[in-house]
Order: structure tokens, then sequence, then C-alpha cells
């Protein structure tokens, strides 16, 4: 075994969790993403999925990515900086541009190379980034790469943010990058405020819409919509993997950050371009998002009823407001052991534990499509119910939630 296998072979958390029997990751499923889906030839309902509009298995989605590969092929064989760039991939950028009521929209191989490519390269030396310190892996990748000066504020604490920013030279570029919707917490970016202070300090702003899109403002167009202040925001990120049913992401701007991310975005630059069918169902799922604004309507219905039970049940779900519903465990054995036993009752949900957060601090991340109905999220809370009272997690004694759809 040689230095490099020494060194690795010391990592045996993974091995300990799955010798319990309780290891929850890499499930393999067996059917379309869906609100039901098969995993070892049972069916379970899916409260793990980021497809918030359910579109994934659409037939007009479906369709359109089918077209789009008998079109165009499999792939573009090259990145969009050389021999990858479709026509329909700069008629989705102008669409999306259009949607987020930005100048000009570039679109990438995935929403992490977004991120990756966006923070990484915008500010330089002697400059500035600021994150939440809950912004996304991919934003932290990004800030890693850069040459910029690194600040942190704590999670949505606008007194943090602005002694942060007090702290910067005035006279230097100061980017401030944040996910609108936290995906994890649930909880929104407190913009308005962002805003104030970025105008005060001199600032700019970059949102990460990732989990906004589909879920927040006029038709889904996201937090900078839904707060109104999308001409006060430099920079919209959102991401093809989650509402859009698909895969990609994309930057909207003015012409002069998108024409400087073009040539200088390293993650734009040296990626393959993104295959016709992931655009081929990105553009059907934005035409149905702007046609069938019920969608999200049910889905803020479900929300609303999900919190209002959830509370009544006494789980912590600390500040969420949309669909991402974090169930608050606060011991990752434990957390561990819940999602093991929920899969066996027949519902899929994602463990978040340590490293990825503290150990206080674990949860269950419990999420909502579109298509859900009342019955199957009726279901879900009752089989929480049952393996939160089975460890303590709620008290036993507490009465069985009665909740109401209106």
């Amino acid at each position: 075994m040689n230095l490099l296998e020494q060194k690795l072979a010391k990592y045996d958390d993974s091995r300990i969790v799955k010798e319990m029997g309780i290891y929850p990751y890499f499930r393999e499923i067996q059917s379309e993403q869906d609100t039901e889906v098969v995993i070892g030839g049972k069916k379970v309902l899916m409260f793990g999925s980021n497809s918030y509009l359910g579109l994934t298995n659409h037939p007009k989605v479906k369709e359109a990515a089918i077209e789009a590969t008998k079109r165009y092929g499999t792939g573009c064989a090259g990145s969009r900086f050389l021999n990858g760039t479709l026509d329909i991939h700069v008629e989705l950028e102008r669409r999306l541009a259009e949607f987020v009521d930005k100048e000009d929209a570039i679109i990438y191989s995935t929403g992490f190379q977004v991120n990756l490519g966006v923070v990484s390269c915008l500010t330089g030396r002697g400059e500035y980034i600021i994150l939440d310190d809950l912004d996304h892996a991919s934003i932290i990748e990004g800030r890693r790469l850069s040459f910029s000066n690194a600040l942190k504020y704590k999670h949505n604490d606008m007194e943090s943010l602005e002694k942060v920013l007090k702290s910067c030279d005035i006279d230097k570029v100061k980017l401030i990058v944040m996910d609108g919707v936290f995906s994890m917490e649930g909880d929104i970016a407190n913009l308005p405020v962002i805003v104030d202070l970025a105008k005060k300090y001199n600032a700019s702003i970059m949102v990460d819409e990732a989990h906004g899109i589909g879920v927040l403002g006029r038709n889904g167009r996201g937090t900078c919509n839904h707060f109104g202040l999308t001409n006060d925001v430099d920079l919209i990120m959102g991401t093809f993997s989650k509402s859009f049913a698909s895969l990609g992401g994309f930057i909207a701007a003015n012409k002069t950050i998108t024409e400087y991310l073009r040539h200088n975005s390293r993650s734009y630059i040296f990626s393959a371009s993104c295959t016709p069918a992931s655009i081929g169902a990105a553009s059907a799922a934005l035409d149905i998002m702007l046609n069938e604004p019920e969608r999200i309507e049910h889905l803020w219905k479900l929300t609303n009823y999900a919190l209002t039970g959830f509370r009544q049940l006494g789980c912590e779900i600390g500040n969420t407001q949309t669909p991402i519903i974090p169930l608050y465990i606060r011991d990752n054995e434990k957390t561990f052991r819940i999602t093991r036993e929920l899969m066996d009752e027949g519902i899929f949900v994602n463990p978040v534990v340590s490293p990825a957060v503290s150990p206080d601090d674990t949860l269950i991340r419990f999420s909502l499509m579109a298509t859900h109905t009342m019955e199957q999220l009726d279901y879900a809370i009752g089989k929480v119910e049952k393996c939160f009272k089975k460890y303590n997690v709620i008290p036993a004694e507490m009465p069985q939630a009665v909740v109401s759809a209106e």
C-alpha cells in the first residue's frame, strides 16, 4: 500500500455506518424520478427530490429532450467557446435573460460550474468576496479558487454583514454572494436589507437562485423577483437540475459582466457544452413554468400544509419558509437510523449530518414537489410522527397532528 492509499485507508466513517446497517447514500432508483419511485423492487414515496415543480417525468419535457437529440445528436463534442455552441443554446440564453429580467445570460454545463467559474474570476487581488456562512459548497469552491480576500458573515445576520462590509476598503470591489433560498435550511435570504447595505457600502450582489426559481416570484422567477429587487442585484444564478428538470445552469447579468465571463470563466471555457437533450428539456420546463402557474400554487398549498403539520407535531423546523423543510434531529446516529426506518416505512428522505453540518445540527431534509398529493403528504407526516416518537425527537404524548388544507 503506497502513501496515498495509507492516508485514504484511515477514512472509515462510511464503513462504520454500513456495518451498522444504516448507510443512507447511493440508493439505487429503478424508475423515473417522480413522487413515487422504485427502490429494491419496492415503491416508496419520494420526499428527497429537488424537482420542485415535478417536471422530470412531464411528457412535454421528455419529448423536447428526445426531439433535440434527434435533431442535434447526443452531445456537442466541445466547449461553447469553440465548436459547442448550438442555436438552441443561444435561444435559451435569450429566454432565460428575459425570464429573470436581465440583459444577457450564459449557460454552463452544471449549476456547480456556474458558481465555480463566476465566483472565482469576477474579483481579484485586494478585492473582496463576501459570503453567507451557509452558502452552497459550489460558492465556497469558487471562492477558494479566487485570489480575492474572502470574508464571511453569520447566516442571514445583517448586523454581521454590515460589520464585514465596514472592514472592507471602500474603494475596492466587493461582491456579496448568497443563496436566495438556502438549500438545507429552507429559509430565504434577507435580500431587502442586503440590497440596502450593498448600496451603502458600494458593493455588488450575486444571488444563487438554484432553489428559488420555480418556487418564489411571479411564475417562479425566484427570490429577486419575489422581493421586487431584480434591478438591484447584479448577477442571478440558476440551475437546470431542480425546477427545470434537466442538467445545466446559467448566470444572468448585464452584457458588460457576461462578456467578461465568456472570455475569462474557466469552467465555462474549458467544459463541454450542455447536451441538446438538456437544453430541450430545460426550454420545455420554462414553457410550463410560464403557462401553468397552478403548479406553483399547489406547491405552496402543500408547503403551508406541511409546515403547519410538522409544527403541530412538535418538530423543530427552524426558520424555513419554503418547500424545503429541515426536520432537526441533532444527533448523527439517530439521524441515520430514522432515515433507514422511514425508508422501511416507504418514505425517502435525505439525512444531513456532520461534517456537512455540526453534530448538533443534524437534520432530515424533507422536500416537496408540486405533483405530490395531499394523501401522500398525510401518509408521510404520519410516518415521520411514528419514527420521531420512537426516537424521542418529539414527545410521545403529543396529540396526533390535525392540519387543514385551507
